[in-house]
Order: structure tokens, then sequence, then C-alpha cells
């Protein structure tokens, strides 16, 4: 009997291939499915994300704050805000940090309600911007209800509980709880009904097992009504088999930021890009690139701080949003914000009447030609760079662009390739008709932008 079994399973494999996997069910009914499911979700290859730290975006911190921007939001060019966690924040051996999350399936008082995130949904929507929401799912806060469930969390020899890494404010899950799995997809599935959002970036999503991801995101997936969009906040290539659009840039920032304070070879990008991009599984599967987050804007500094003021950043931004990867920008960034936004505290706030429309236009500026270049979005990466000078090329068809950025304060003479000597190009932003030599002078931080 078991010889014949396994004689008919071998015979369907081979005549159907791989059998799809099923996991274990949740049949408990979920919530109505408010407003109507958001049709114009952005292609993975043509986001460009904005992320949103409510406690300092506005004067109180909450979400209608962040709906009160949209429009600013809108005007900068972005067609996707990724909100940091809406949940209850826990008090038990707590840091006043919003990954600490008390409650999966409740917005948090001190950001509003669950009507306060519908309407920022909406209002996003209206404006053609889809929403993900953070999901925290390697840990809780110790004063989440699932603590009453010990075997849902790891526990040392004698019983305790473990928390993550040095991490002692939240308690580690354990993902070998089919019930703790099952209940986590159901919170994240439940928010798709509850709030129309179209997708999650995944907190520390090395934490955890590649096989819950993947549940999880085929899970999602079985609400056909939806287009999501999946970021993982980590770096493991497997991510991108998981079912994921985007890894983090992690080590981009990283290696940026050495090429701006340590002299680093700007060639280096270049070796980062095939490294990034291991992994990647289906076209479009992308890295999130940025010059800040709500991390390293608190631990390292701003990005005038970091990568030479306001020229400097905007040098290192064209590299962020025309290079390789999806640019992100973080919660003021766009008006050059002088100074830290003290993560996870409350009291420091974006001042939106800060004095630099300069800084603001030129943003808008590179977006927009992000936004209107199908060869920057989507073209094939070539790349001629120096030590000191960014330079590549983006092709789609018939279209072709030519980016050079100085990162360097100083002025650097670059040679051209024999393949770009005598070529000619129009400006990107001008217009004006421009004919390459053999080499080309660039000022401090300057940067050009060609097209044919």
């Amino acid at each position: 009997m078991k010889t014949s079994s396994r004689f008919f399973l071998f015979t369907a494999w081979i005549l159907l291939g791989p059998m799809p996997v099923v996991y274990a069910q949740d049949n408990q009914p979920y919530p109505p499915q408010y407003g109507k499911p958001f049709k114009d979700v952005p292609d993975r290859r043509d986001v460009t994300m904005y992320q949103v730290n409510m406690r300092s975006f506005s004067k109180n911190g909450d979400l209608k704050g962040v709906t009160a921007r949209l429009d600013s939001i809108k005007a900068l060019g972005i067609n996707v805000i990724y909100l940091m966690p809406v949940y209850p924040v826990g008090i038990l051996n707590s840091v006043n940090s919003p990954y600490a999350t008390k409650d999966y399936d409740q917005v948090g008082s001190e950001f509003g309600t669950l009507n306060d995130l519908r309407e920022l949904v909406d209002g996003a929507h209206k404006r053609k911007i889809a929403v993900l929401m953070d999901i925290v799912a390697n840990h809780t806060s110790w004063d989440h209800p699932w603590i009453a469930n010990k075997s849902w969390y790891l526990q040392d020899s004698t019983g305790k509980i473990k928390y993550p890494r040095n991490w002692r404010d939240v308690a580690q899950l354990n993902f070998k709880n089919m019930d703790m799995r099952l209940a986590l997809i159901r919170s994240m599935k439940s928010w798709v009904y509850k709030a129309n959002i179209d997708g999650f970036r995944c907190d520390y999503a090395d934490g955890p097992p590649i096989d819950f991801w993947k549940q999880a995101i085929d899970t999602l997936k079985t609400i056909t009504t939806h287009k999501f969009l999946m970021l993982a906040e980590g770096s493991r290539p497997e991510h991108y088999s998981a079912g994921f659009d985007y890894n983090f840039g992690f080590n981009f920032f990283g290696n940026l930021k050495s090429v701006y304070r340590n002299n680093r070879s700007v060639r280096s990008i270049d070796s980062l890009n095939v490294r990034d991009y291991k992994g990647t599984t289906e076209d479009g599967q992308a890295m999130i690139r940025y010059l800040t987050n709500h991390d390293v804007n608190s631990s390292d500094g701003t990005p005038l701080d970091l990568f030479g003021g306001k020229t400097g950043s905007m040098a290192a931004f064209v590299v962020v949003a025309y290079m390789k990867g999806i640019p992100m920008v973080y919660n003021g960034q766009e008006v050059g914000t002088p100074y830290r936004l003290v993560f996870p505290f409350t009291g420091t706030k974006v001042d939106w009447t800060l004095n630099n429309a300069d800084v603001t236009a030129e943003y808008k500026k590179i977006i927009a030609f992000r936004n209107s270049s199908e060869a920057i979005r989507r073209g094939v990466l070539a790349s001629y760079s120096s030590d000191d000078v960014c330079v590549f090329t983006k092709i789609q068809g018939a279209k072709k662009v030519l980016v050079l950025s100085n990162l360097r304060n100083k002025q650097v003479t670059y040679t051209f390739p024999a393949e770009l000597v005598n070529s000619s190009w129009k400006d990107a932003f001008s217009g004006n008709k421009i004919a390459l030599d053999n080499s080309i002078t660039l000022e401090p931080y300057a940067y050009l932008v060609l097209r044919n």
C-alpha cells in the first residue's frame, strides 16, 4: 500500500509538476471590505517612495497630520507612502519605540483611529498614491495579549521568554508555532479589508524564516481584488523568491557614506549593484535606496550632515534616484531639514516653514524626470564611473539617458570612454543641446543629466 501511494504521488508529480504548497487555513470570517480596491498601485519598477514617521511629521504626530500634507507629498512626485507602525505601543519594558507592537489589530490612540487611517488611505488613493503599512513580525511588546500563549514565543532552557538581539523591550516570537503564524498573517490580511491598504513594509525581515514570509505573501495574494507591494527591511536574497518586491539598501547607504566621508572610490557602487541584486527571480525586483530613514537620521545624521550639505546631497540623490533601485524620501528630507529627528522620541518635529524652497524644487525636478523617463525607471544600466564621478547610461529601446554626478567637494575632470566621445545629447532639464568632447570638467558636487 505504501509503495503504491508513493508511485501514485511520483506519477502525479511527473504529469502535473510540483504540487503547490498547502498552508493551514484560518477559516474565521474577515471584516467586510472597506472602500474600493485601489486600481492604480504602480508597477514595482515605477515606484518613488516616501517614508512617514508620524511622531515627527506634524505637530500632533498623528494620522490626520499626514492626511493634511498629502497634496505636498503628491507634488513631490511620490506614488507610494509607507507609514511607520500605527499600532498601540507597548508600555512594559518600553523605550517608547513604535516597533514594540502591543496589538496588531488596532490603531494606537496616539496616532488616531481606524477612521483616521481610512481617511488617509482614501485621500492617498484619490491622488493616485498607494499606502503601505509597517508590520513588525519578528517580535511583540512584553504586554501584547499573545504573551499569555507562552508557546508562541521563543524560550530559554528555563522557560523564560527570549528577546531578539539586544532589544530588551520586545519578546521574540516562535515561528515553529503554526497558530502564531496564522494569527499574525490574519492580522496582516485584516488590514487590507479594514483599511484598504496596498501592501506592507516588513520590519526586520531578516529575522523571521523565509518560509513564513512566503506563507504570508502567498496568503495575501489570495485577495485577488488587490494588487500588493511588499518591502522587506532586510538583505537576504531569498526574500525575492519568497515573493517580496524589494529588499532594503543598508549596504548602499553605508557605501555611499564612505564615498563621501572616507574617500572610497565611486567605482565601489558598481560591485555593490551586482551583490545587491543576487537572488532576484522576477523582472523589476529591486533595492530600496535612500539618503536617510528613521534609523540613520537619528544615529548617523541628516543628508546635509553626511553628504556634503545641500549641493552634495543633491548629487548623491541623483545616484539614488537614477542609477539602480527605487528611491525613498524620508519625512521632511525634501525641505532640507538641518537637524536630526531623534527616534523613537516625539519632541523633534519637521519644520515645514523652513526657507529651503530651492531644495524642495530640486527634489521635485529630479523626481519628475525619473517619473517621466522610462529609460531611468526600466532601462539597462551600463556604468562608466571613475574614482570620483558616478557615470552611467540607462537604455530602454531607443531611449537613452546619460548621468554624470561628481561626488567630490572639488573640481574634477572626467575623461569619456570611447563610446561616449563626440556624442550629442540634450540636457534633461533645460532641453539645451550638448555635444561631448573627450572630457568634461565638473564643479564640486555638480551633476549633469542628458537624454537623446
